[in-house]
């Protein structure tokens, strides 16, 4: 894989992530809510004017297009694997942002997928 075809996969694997995040802080900033038919309309509307989710979104957006442009140069049985470095980053930045826990189970699983994502992208 050459450096222009990684550079692709992990633009796209980070918009991915950050899509993620941003659609946590949207959640978080909305707070918990069920949708239900009397409600659907004012959480709908919540949810679809929220900065965070929008952000998100287009994070999304992004990332389909940069992810097609990466896999026109990979195969896919080699680019897709690298989707997983995305549970690396959301696990670190909701650590830090959210305040979540990594505890360490999470973390040796977290080694694995970085030993395996290297393994793939050796091969």
């Amino acid at each position: 894989m050459n450096p222009v075809s990684f550079s692709l996969l992990m633009l796209g694997v980070f918009l991915n992530a950050t899509a993620q995040l941003l659609l946590k802080a949207g959640t978080n900033a909305v707070g918990q809510f069920e949708f239900s038919a009397g409600n659907i309309v004012p959480v709908g509307m919540k949810l679809a004017l929220e900065p965070h989710i929008l952000g998100g979104l287009a994070c999304y957006v992004v990332s389909v297009v940069v992810w097609i442009l990466g896999l026109s140069r990979v195969e896919v049985s080699i680019a897709y694997p690298m989707l997983s470095i995305g549970y690396v980053l959301n696990a670190v930045a909701a650590w830090y942002l959210f305040g979540e826990a990594v505890s360490a189970t999470r973390l040796v699983g977290i080694g694995v997928i970085i030993v395996g994502v290297y393994i793939v992208a050796r091969s």
